[in-house]
């Protein structure tokens, strides 16, 4: 191996592609009118970017391309779509309920709502990671409007029952909203056979730019209305105004593009490679465990609790690979891993669990690599332990 980082925290962020960088690069130069100019070919020639790139992420999530509406990421959209939703329908009720495993981008926002006098239910899951669906239709009340539940975890990986979850929101009237941040590009998403109402996808999550991502919000059967919460020039239907980054916009469209193209592939090959890094330190140390659901899982995730060692001293241990002992929101936090003990971890096996995420770049001789430093770090770490 070279003396090049390995990257495996392709949950916190990846690297945007080649391929979409080579496609932004002329609008800063050459397109770089603003998509809300009517009144020359600069501003015509911006605005049909724009479409093109709206019409790839419809196409990913099988929607259309008038229900797109450009954010600054996946944090805004889910701001959007959780306080926008309670705020238009709270002559209707002001219940919602989310998951204690959520993102801290729902988890803070629904803490905000409750200051201004909304209920929030914040259901446990299982050992597994996974929502208890009876638990969750026991939790519904006349007065729910809002269910807010996480696709792809961005600490375990763990894949939650989406369609079913979808399937009961519908049976009740209920809004249904995703954070898909972590799940589109790497699993097929349909948002009408999963009855989602609305979807939050961040670019950078899947090789795209950051500083951009969208909120999917459906348009019929039901038409959903939001109050918006950042106001200006009435932008992207009047829900989120401000001029639109036209060269993060068409990268995004590019991820989106070739995410569709290449998912089911990369899917396999990502799989794959994740099964061959367990596999391989399962082979060399004891005293490993998975965290979360393996078979209801994101292709690339690997939280695992490496007894009788601290995650942060594996980190320090090995800087020549890059991973984290969680997500990267609250990595600056001391505190374990709220997930982790949301699905039953101790604190000490929490502060001795750690993140892999594997994605598109990564290959089995950096695999291979990785699988030889941590054992080797963590059988060093042991025994200093025992001493």
């Amino acid at each position: 191996m070279s003396t090049k980082i390995i990257y495996l925290d392709n949950q916190a962020t990846t690297a945007v592609d080649p391929r979409v960088v080579e496609k932004m690069l002329p609008i800063f130069t050459e397109h770089y009118g603003n998509a809300a100019s009517r009144n020359h070919s600069f501003g015509w020639a911006a605005e049909e970017l724009v479409d093109i790139a709206r019409e790839h992420i419809g196409d990913l999530i099988q929607a259309d391309s008038s229900e797109i509406i450009f954010t600054s990421g996946a944090t805004e959209a889910n701001n959007l779509a959780i306080i926008g939703a309670a705020r238009q329908n709270r002559q209707n009720g002001n219940h919602i309920i989310t998951l204690k495993t959520e993102h801290k981008a729902v988890l803070d926002t629904c803490e905000s709502l409750e200051k201004e006098g909304f209920s929030i239910s914040y259901l446990d899951v299982q050992n597994d990671g996974i929502v208890d669906l009876d638990k969750l239709e026991s939790s519904i009340k006349s007065e729910t409007i809002l269910i807010s539940i996480i696709h792809g975890n961005n600490e375990i990986g763990v894949i939650q029952p989406v369609a079913d979850i979808g399937k009961l929101c519908k049976s009740k009237g209920i809004l249904f909203h995703v954070d898909a941040a972590q799940s589109v590009g790497k699993i097929s998403i349909n948002v009408d056979e999963m009855g989602i109402d609305l979807l939050s996808i961040s670019a950078h999550k899947m090789y795209g730019p950051k500083g951009i991502g969208c909120l999917y919000v459906r348009r019929k059967n039901p038409r959903v209305q939001l109050k918006a919460i950042i106001f200006g020039g009435g932008h992207e239907r009047g829900l989120r105004s401000g001029t639109l980054p036209v060269p993060l916009i068409v990268g995004f469209g590019e991820a989106c593009r070739i995410c569709q193209e290449s998912m089911i592939e990369e899917s396999a090959k990502i799989t794959e490679l994740r099964n061959r890094f367990l596999n391989g330190l399962n082979d060399r140390l004891d005293n490993i465990s998975v965290n979360g659901s393996m078979e209801h899982r994101l292709p690339g995730n690997l939280n695992l609790t490496f007894n009788s060692t601290n995650g942060e001293s594996m980190i320090m241990g090995l800087t020549d690979i890059a991973f984290s002992t969680g997500s990267a929101c609250t990595s600056a936090t001391i505190a374990p891993s709220y997930v982790l003990k949301a699905i039953g971890l101790s604190d000490k096996q929490a502060y001795s669990s750690v993140r892999f995420g594997i994605g598109r770049f990564n290959t089995g001789e950096e695999i291979d690599y990785t699988v030889k430093r941590i054992s080797e770090t963590v059988k060093r770490l042991r025994g200093v332990a025992k001493s």
